[in-house]
């Protein structure tokens, strides 16, 4: 089996970081008046919010750390690997593409739905099928995570719709996609190293 790069340890592993962080300090930029509860992670990076180019630089930042990542997870199906990297494009075409300082817009929210599909997705994509693959690419664990992040974005739309706990939705379902590549890397890593450590006894 192929190998994966320990960089990619970091890449994946920086991804969670690095959103999660960007979402705390712009929060704490925007003050009281932004509510993580109801508002979306998207109104932090908006036109004219006093934490947008740090919601925008987390986004950038996560977007190469997805790209980086697909292009050292080697083991995984070429599928799975092109859907990550997709999402990681998505998640800088949200960078640069904010949402507007009142109101909703159908590119941003065009934009950022492809990218939530895409990385609900690419689990599933990623599966390798032969009987030694890590347990991070197995068809269990993938489809259990993809059904549960296809679950959040459904509640987040719920949420959104009847103007509940869209802002709690959104960032459980963000740090569940950003932090699986970082669980299928260390599989691999730990998959691979089990492979060549010597057989003892």
């Amino acid at each position: 089996m192929r190998s994966v790069p320990r960089w990619a340890l970091l890449s994946s592993g920086c991804a969670p970081i690095l959103l999660a962080g960007g979402w705390t300090v712009a929060a704490l930029l925007e003050g009281p008046a932004y509510d993580p509860v109801t508002q979306t992670i998207s109104v932090l990076g908006a036109y004219g919010a006093a934490g947008s180019r740090v919601m925008t630089g987390a986004f950038l930042a996560l977007g190469i750390c997805h790209l980086l990542t697909a292009w050292g997870l080697r083991p995984a199906a070429p599928a799975g690997r092109v859907a990550l990297a997709g999402g990681g494009v998505a998640a800088l075409v949200v960078a640069w593409v904010p949402a507007p300082s009142s109101g909703g817009s159908l590119y941003h929210g065009a934009v950022a739905a492809v990218g939530f599909a895409l990385l609900a997705l690419w689990p599933v994509l990623a599966v390798e099928r032969g009987r030694g693959a890590p347990w991070g690419l197995r068809i269990a664990p993938s489809v259990a995570v993809t059904a549960m992040m296809g679950l959040g974005a459904l509640w987040f739309l719920v949420e959104l719709h009847r103007q509940g706990s869209a802002g709690v939705a959104e960032r459980l379902v963000t740090c569940v996609q950003s932090t699986w590549p970082l669980v299928v890397v260390a599989s691999c890593l730990r998959h691979t190293g089990g492979e060549g450590s010597a057989p003892t006894g």
